[in-house]
């Protein structure tokens, strides 16, 4: 196995919710922003190129239920980490015009950082349907689950039993045993013997 791979796979992969993956996202620019700032004298160069792997890094550690909102995440963490090297004036006029300022000039990178985002967003999403859809095929394809699915499972209950009996059939009894029925003849017999006697009377 290649070593990039074995790499790739030690790396850490958390799964983030949408909220956490913009937080994410939005701490780590301003933070570069900061080192940028301190160490690079605001070089928008390493700013932008180290935008590049935060949203890769946001896309791929975001969990698949919130795939969508990664391409959203990003825009905004590159304005948030944008703010200090912006190179405003004092005041608050003059840092909303640094910031939009810094906006236009950057958008490059903004556009590069957020097409990274939504390709591996997008490549995500593929890739958990086309999963999906295999799995569904594979349970249809599978005749023991398909035939369960249809008889309600091996183990009917009663009541399902007596609902899968026709339409006008009533249930079985137990049949009666010999004793119960010469008991039965017998009380017959004695309930007619009295009539037939006082019908012989004259």
């Amino acid at each position: 196995m290649p070593p990039v791979v074995l790499a790739l796979r030690r790396f850490p992969n958390p799964r983030l919710t949408g909220i956490g993956a913009g937080l994410f996202a939005c701490l780590t620019m301003f933070v570069l922003a900061c080192l940028d700032r301190l160490l690079f004298d605001s070089s928008e160069l390493v700013y932008g190129l180290l935008f590049l792997p935060v949203s890769a890094l946001t896309a791929v550690w975001v969990r698949p239920a919130d795939l969508v909102t990664a391409p959203i995440s990003v825009p905004i963490a590159f304005a948030v980490g944008v703010f200090p090297i912006s190179g405003g004036t004092e005041g608050f006029g003059g840092q909303l015009m640094g910031l939009v300022t810094a906006l236009a000039v950057h958008a490059g990178w903004l556009y590069g950082g957020t097409l990274i985002a939504g390709l591996i967003a997008s490549v995500r999403k593929v890739r958990l349907m086309r999963a999906r859809r295999q799995y569904v095929l594979a349970q249809e394809r599978n005749p023991a689950a398909r035939e369960q699915r249809g008889a309600g499972g091996p183990g009917r209950s009663p009541r399902a039993a007596a609902a899968g009996r026709p339409a006008g059939s009533a249930p079985q009894s137990p049949a009666a045993s010999p004793a119960s029925a010469a008991a039965a003849k017998a009380v017959r017999a004695g309930a007619g013997a009295p009539a037939a006697r006082r019908t012989q009377r004259p």
